[in-house]
């Protein structure tokens, strides 16, 4: 039986095309929606080559149910966020235990919480001197990125890194691992 992911964006959408990529070929894993909260997301024109149509919804949709109720409907087994910004509520969390996951672009504890996100971060890794940095994988709970950890790989930087330097070195390592990771708990379901 195929395994069936989710996924959830907000912004341009590099990890959901990774992550698609990884997975074209896959006869045991299929894609059951992408979907945004941004109308001008790049990530909806980024999945047309690929045949995939990015359904947007609104906060309304988000907040009252009806998309979680779209996406009960398609039986996912992992719901996976892919620079999905909005808090993820505890009705999802009910309805998923344990299959929504979401990469963060620093080594959590650190630098995590709510406004932490893609140069946000990068910024605040570099104004405190860091000598690493890297990605987190992790469960998500109630909180922003408070859920527990599945995985993190930490990144060597230097005084001389600019954010922009910093950003690209944690998009290699999120393109290299984020489907490495769902593969691997997409696995474990499947015993």
């Amino acid at each position: 039986m195929k395994q069936r992911i989710t996924l959830l964006a907000s912004g341009s959408g590099t990890n959901v095309e990774n992550i698609y990529r990884f997975f074209e070929q896959d006869i045991e894993v299929s894609f059951a929606g992408v979907f945004t909260n941004n109308p001008k997301a790049g990530v909806i024109e980024r999945m047309k080559p690929y045949g995939i149509e990015v359904k947007v919804f609104d906060r309304v949709s988000f907040n009252e149910g009806d998309l979680l109720k779209q996406i009960v409907e398609q039986k996912p087994n992992l719901i996976v966020l892919a620079g999905f910004l909005w808090k993820i509520n505890t009705e999802w969390i009910q309805a998923f235990p344990n299959k929504i996951i979401n990469i963060h672009p620093a080594l959590l504890p650190k630098y995590g919480g709510k406004g932490m996100y893609g140069n946000f971060v990068h910024q605040a890794v570099k104004d405190h001197n860091e000598t690493e940095t890297g990605i987190t994988i992790h469960y998500v709970n109630e909180n922003y990125d408070e859920g527990a950890v599945i995985f993190q790989k930490n990144v060597r930087i230097s005084a001389q890194d600019t954010v922009s330097s910093i950003a690209s070195k944690v998009h290699q390592l999120e393109y290299t691992y984020y489907p490495k990771v769902i593969a691997s708990i997409l696995k474990k379901e499947l015993k």
